[in-house]
């Protein structure tokens, strides 16, 4: 098992530990290494799924990747003072379970080698030295249930913390039924797939609020005094200054849920009431970054798979904050990734890591700006480059030079529609010239939350409702459509997930001309529609058509 090939970093490469250990063919790695390609993924996870190995395969060969030992747990019975050193809480959220006690080592049993900060956090819980070994996350799961009993629910960790908090902010944040309070409000969040999650205090209340496709929704939420421990704990995770209430503070924490890294931006603010804070989800486990999944037709996948190879030029990515405009951008990339295609990202912030791209953070704080980090990403010899957001005119300069000289630039935009993209350029101070010259296409886009599938309920619409969608809804008179009546899957709103709609425009010739002529933005829109452009609308009824959402949402998000 020497022989097997390794990565560039000198680590052994996972498909050809398999091979060697004669669980896969080559043909099967091969195989997987072109799903990987296209959908993105992890290769074990992609191995298993097609049946080419088993998890427990995949656990055995991270360990020999990672350097690690391999364990049954199916055949390891956890001695009591193991289970006694970590806490039950800690076991279900972080997805580990104690093997062994000895002396001050304690032996751990993990899913993913590669997650080091779980044992760093396990580390300073417990006070005690750890160790990994590697086994099955499902087997972890089990034997964790059977170890330590069914995870306790978050109203049973309020009631706990509620009854036991108390003293100062500092000593109660490193309580113990604090800890498992907010372990619980993370866990629960990332199961019910949330995007954001919400601490706000208030005179006399304290709201927590997860938002969950785009929608808040509130939790039971415990008494106001746990207000102050629980900002301060995760002031304390996040490596904040405790003692500062007057001044927002941003922080990053990084944790493991169920065994898997997930990354929380936190953003604290000060209000009449107490301190507040807003905690950012983002668990690349939840997030498919591939063309695929976003919800576009079969022509716009394709178009978008035609701008992907373009070998020069600026793709352009419009709508609010909370679009989707970063995954979409991420799912082209994605698509591009190849060992013969160097590609260089400078974001604020990274929010995932692409394995096999150079992403560059933004930070204005010491200078290291859009601009001056562009300048330098020209002289790494990219043959495709990400700008998170133009937002000024010397990065929508550089963008252009960057375009100009050969290189694919993808940016993301603020303005509602395609067609404002050119007009809000404009005003940044680019010559409409140089924007003929270099700019391929336009997306704008939304998000809709798509039908719950499991409480999904059919109907045929009646005039007045086909009406509200307008001129784009002719010929769906007799058309199926959806609606969710609401269910425990979907927390009875209704709508589960979300799915994108889009608006692409490609520059033709009289698109060109037009932007040369500094022509207004309804003329642009104009030159657009003519040139085939779908629209925001036109693209939400095809998705009400298909079933994938409803009337409701496309008003919501489109406008005539």
């Amino acid at each position: 098992m020497s022989d097997a090939p390794r990565a560039g970093g000198g680590r052994k490469l996972l498909g050809q530990i398999l091979k060697a250990r004669g669980v896969v063919r080559e043909g099967q790695i091969q195989e997987a290494l072109a799903v990987q390609r296209k959908q993105g993924g992890l290769i074990g996870q992609i191995l298993v799924e097609s049946g080419a190995c088993k998890s427990g395969d995949v656990a055995a060969a991270l360990a020999e990747q990672a350097g690690l030992t391999a364990i049954d747990l199916s055949k390891i019975k956890p001695g009591p003072d193991a289970l006694a050193a970590l806490d039950a809480s800690l076991a279900h959220t972080y997805g580990v379970l104690p093997v062994s006690l000895q002396g001050r080592t304690l032996t751990v049993a993990i899913g993913d080698p590669l997650n080091t900060a779980l044992l760093e956090d396990l580390r300073f819980t417990t006070g005690l030295d750890v160790k990994g070994v590697i086994a099955d996350p499902q087997v972890i799961k089990a034997k964790v249930r059977e170890c330590y009993g069914e995870e306790a629910s978050l109203k049973d960790a309020i009631a706990l913390a509620a009854k036991s908090v108390g003293g100062d902010a500092q000593s109660a944040a490193q309580s113990m039924p604090v800890v498992r309070l907010l372990n619980s409000i993370l866990h629960q969040a990332v199961k019910d797939r949330a995007s954001d999650i919400h601490f706000e205090a208030f005179d006399e209340d304290f709201r927590i609020r997860y938002r969950v496709d785009g929608a808040l929704y509130e939790i039971e939420a415990p008494p106001s005094h746990l207000a102050v421990p629980l900002v301060a704990r995760i002031k304390v995770m996040a490596d904040l200054d405790i003692a500062e209430t007057r001044m927002p503070q941003d922080g990053r924490i990084e944790l493991s849920i169920d065994g898997r890294p997930v990354d929380l931006r936190v953003a604290t603010i000060p209000g009449i009431s107490g301190e507040g804070a807003v905690l950012r989800v983002l668990d690349r486990s939840a997030v498919q970054l591939n063309l695929a999944a976003l919800g576009l037709s079969p022509i716009e996948e394709n178009a978008l798979r035609e701008l992907t190879d373009l070998p020069h030029g600026i793709i352009l990515i419009t709508g609010p904050t909370g679009s989707g405009k970063t995954t979409t951008l991420y799912a082209m990339l994605s698509e591009a990734n190849d060992p013969a295609v160097k590609i260089i990202t400078a974001e604020d912030p990274v929010e995932y890591d692409i394995d096999g791209i150079v992403q560059v953070p933004i930070n204005d704080d010491i200078g290291v700006t859009y601009a001056r980090v562009l300048r330098t990403v020209l002289r790494q010899d990219p043959d495709k480059i990400l700008i998170g957001e133009i937002r000024d005119r010397e990065t929508a300069s550089v963008a252009v030079e960057a375009s100009l000289t050969g290189h694919t630039v993808f940016a993301t935009l603020h303005t509602n529609d395609a067609p404002s993209a050119v007009t809000r350029l404009v005003d940044i101070g680019v010559e409409p010239f140089l924007i003929s010259a270099t700019l391929e296409a336009v997306i704008a886009q939304r998000l809709v939350r798509k039908v719950c599938a499991n409480c999904k309920v059919a109907y045929t619409p009646d005039e007045d409702l086909l009406r509200e969608l307008g001129a784009d809804a002719r010929g769906l008179e007799n058309s199926t459509f959806y609606f969710g009546k609401g269910c425990d899957a979907c927390h009875h709103t209704g709508y589960r997930g979300r799915t994108g709609i889009f608006e692409i425009v490609k520059a033709d010739t009289a698109l060109r001309r037009a932007i040369l002529e500094a022509s207004s933005t309804q003329d642009l829109r104009q030159a657009a529609l003519a040139s085939g452009m779908t629209t925001l609308r036109q693209s939400g009824v095809r998705a009400v058509a298909e079933g994938r959402t409803t009337v409701e949402e496309v008003l919501r998000e489109t406008t005539l």
